[in-house]
């Protein structure tokens, strides 16, 4: 007994330790790249009060425009992620990165309402197979048992895009307002999108396609996570392209992560606003209080991503946030005019947006064979997108013809609250690791 005890320990110790070095080997590159990724799709969201007033754009206009991008993200989602599989995630994630940091940079010279339409869809169409793309990529370096935590770890880019985000975009459109000729929302553009163009120049360069050519693991790690992999292989139910379309489990997470979009872009694209709306007239002061909900977003997403690998449980752990965003976004329509209010509400709502992401995204792989992730998660994604199109667009339409978002907020909380309850439709013996 003491024997068998050992070698599982050693077996544990020996995991542990192939797991932290596939992790710092491959997740500093991919947080910078996806924190700025959700940068420059969430930067507009700072741009709009002053670029709607240079430019005489309504919050329809706005509305519209965010939302086109996710609209071209919910239409190139699966073709992009089939390309992945065929030119490999190198150079595909390299050549989508090059792509959308030009189009975020052209955004700096738009000038009326169909530029701004034209570049935010060109800019989703481009962004669409990477988010769906690096899940289908570390769903192939990790284990089940492994993923929640790790998906955490690379999805902390969001709250970290609010966190950083938050004051650098306010501090460029104060400081940067009038510099050379360009308003502080185009040079924000300019600041926040060229960099992406060198960051995908160094994914083409650094990150390996897959754990099988790296020199960095020795042949017995690499064993280990084949076998693993392997293993988990054989629970899964979907492994054709015809079978994701007729799952009812795949509708049924289109539907959950049709309340994670709801809750994750609501934030996203109007939590500026709100903040502005609740008196706080300075964009220096909107930046730096639109990064406490993201940064309170941050740690409760890694809490809740070691805890659901440490329990091994997935439903309640997404369940939970859905309803905590839900709750929080009803509150910041109570009293919108209330600072403390608005930001208390904002505060729960980004802690359960933050977490909801990557905690969605650990029940497709335990439905979808290796074969079919790329076209079954990028399908998800697509869909879901929809909500990231409606959730700007009909508070912008709400503002316009009320001149309330109030009742915009109280519909989205409702929607997103029977999400959080849908998730408790999967199946626990199927989406809990073993």
């Amino acid at each position: 007994m003491n024997t068998a005890h050992s070698v599982q320990g050693i077996t544990a110790a020996t995991q542990d330790r192939t797991h932290s070095i596939v992790t710092w080997r491959l997740m500093p590159l991919l947080l910078i790249c996806y924190l700025f990724a959700h940068l420059d799709r969430i930067n507009i969201g700072f741009a709009k009060m002053q670029m709607s007033t240079d430019l005489h754009f309504s919050d329809t206009v706005y509305g519209f425009g965010a939302g086109l991008f996710f609209v071209a993200y919910a239409l190139f989602g699966v073709p992009s992620n089939m390309a992945l599989d065929r030119v490999g995630p190198r150079r595909w994630i390299a050549t989508l990165m090059v792509v959308w940091g030009m189009l975020s940079t052209g955004m700096l010279w738009i000038d009326s309402a169909s530029g701004f339409y034209v570049l935010r869809f060109l800019l989703g169409v481009a962004e669409a197979g990477f988010f769906p793309g690096i899940l289908v990529f570390l769903n192939r370096w990790y284990p089940a048992g492994r993923r929640a935590q790790v998906t955490a770890l690379f999805a902390i880019a969001v709250p970290m895009a609010g966190v950083i985000g938050g004051p650098l975009s306010g501090g460029i459109l104060e400081r940067f307002h009038e510099f050379a000729g360009l308003r502080g929302w185009q040079w924000m553009f300019l600041i926040e999108g060229a960099p992406v163009v060198l960051l995908g120049l160094i994914v083409l360069k650094c990150l390996p396609d897959s754990f099988e050519t790296v020199n960095w693991l020795s042949d017995a790690q690499k064993r280990q996570l084949r076998e693993q992999l392997s293993h988990e292989e054989q629970r899964k139910s979907i492994t054709s392209f015809s079978g994701i379309l007729k799952d009812s489990q795949v509708w049924l997470l289109v539907a959950v992560y049709f309340a994670v979009m709801l809750a994750v872009n609501t934030l996203a694209f109007w939590m500026p606003t709100l903040i502005h709306g609740a008196g706080i007239g300075s964009d220096g002061k909107v930046g730096l209080l639109s990064a406490v909900p993201y940064l309170f977003g941050c740690l409760f997403m890694i809490a809740c991503g070691r805890s659901s690998d440490r329990h091994r449980e997935r439903r309640w752990h997404l369940c939970v946030p859905l309803l905590m965003s839900a709750l929080g976004i009803a509150v910041a329509g109570l009293a919108p005019t209330n600072p403390v209010m608005v930001l208390s509400g904002l505060v729960v709502a980004g802690m359960g947006a933050s977490a909801a992401l990557p905690m969605f995204w650990q029940l497709p792989p335990a439905f979808l064979s290796n074969s079919t992730q790329a076209a079954g998660i990028a399908l998800i994604s697509s869909f879901g997108s929809i909500a990231s199109f409606l959730a700007p667009y009909l508070i912008g339409w709400m503002r316009d013809t009320t001149h309330s978002a109030n009742l915009a907020l109280y519909v989205l909380a409702l929607f997103i609250a029977l999400g959080g309850f849908l998730v408790l439709r999967t199946r626990a013996a199927i989406v809990n690791p073993q």
